[in-house]
């Protein structure tokens, strides 16, 4: 049985636990707030993009054509898996491996690729067979800018000189502070816009320079968007799990320090109970 400065010890200790874990929460409380910001900005703008995509697609008298359209046979696939580079957050991580395991299953060795961004998802994958070609990490669950151009510009030079011939995308949207999905998008090739004959037929726009022209010059800003959006989604699902982790961990410590203080005090009123009872004793015992 514990003594009572085992459990004086004891209490402390999960008293610094609980400060640390509201701590967390209330700086991850912080970030989900920005990092919803930063989905509501780029929601919008990729949207827009896909309907200026179909728009051109519908004011041009041939069929347009991009290197990032090609479908060719699938000899090497690409997987990108945007997990988080820390871990305290619930079963974030832990949903995107066992879907990223689900979707290698059964796929020869020798066919696939990993591309892993977040240090979580490289720790897991390092120790495996499965060939890891690039990692990203250090993110610090902040959308950068800079480091998706570099992650962007990696995946379609593969594409390009036909390193690879499908790329992969497994992320988490996020759906709100408690609830996100996990995705599986393909990201490249790009799926041509769909364009129904009568809408081509009523749309007469004078595009300066062709719409071919601005074709090239758009696909590589909307390849840069369904990245930045996959890692917005990703970066705010994930401090919206760490968000509800801690908050759940310190209602836990907080639970467990009223029934170790309880313990405490009948350990400390039995003591003291027995003391007595012993001069108690003792005096009669002289007594007699």
């Amino acid at each position: 049985m514990p003594t009572l400065r085992d459990v004086r010890k004891r209490i402390r200790s999960i008293i610094s636990t609980r400060q640390i874990t509201k701590a967390m929460e209330m700086v991850a409380a912080s970030k989900l707030r920005k990092a919803q910001l930063k989905v509501l900005q780029v929601r919008p703008y990729s949207e827009k993009l896909g309907h200026i995509l179909e728009s051109l697609s519908a004011a041009s008298t041939s069929e347009l054509i991009h290197p990032f359209f090609e479908k060719r046979p699938v000899k090497k696939q690409t997987l990108v898996l945007i997990a988080s580079d820390r871990g305290l957050c619930g079963s974030f991580n832990t949903n995107l491996i066992r879907k990223s395991r689900e979707w290698l299953e059964g796929k020869a060795k020798e066919q696939v690729e990993l591309v892993l961004i977040g240090k979580k998802g490289f720790d897991f994958y390092k120790r495996r067979p499965w060939e890891v070609v690039g990692k990203f990490n250090d993110w610090s669950g902040n959308l950068n800018y800079e480091k998706a151009r570099q992650v962007v510009d990696f995946l379609t030079n593969r594409f390009l000189n036909g390193q690879t011939d499908e790329i992969i995308i497994l992320y988490t949207q996020f759906l709100s502070t408690v609830r996100y999905k996990v995705v599986e998008a393909r990201y490249l090739p790009v799926e041509r816009p769909v364009v129904d004959k009568r809408q081509r037929r009523y749309l007469e726009y004078i595009f300066e320079p062709s719409p071919e022209g601005i074709f090239s010059n758009l696909m590589p800003r909307y390849a840069l968007t369904k990245m930045v959006t996959a890692l917005a989604d990703s970066f705010a699902s994930e401090h919206g799990t760490r968000m509800i982790a801690m908050g759940a961990a310190t209602g836990n410590a907080g639970e467990m320090i009223d029934m170790l203080t309880l313990q405490y005090k009948k350990s400390r009123q039995a003591a003291i109970t027995k003391e007595l009872l012993e001069i108690v004793s003792g005096a009669e015992a002289l007594k007699g």
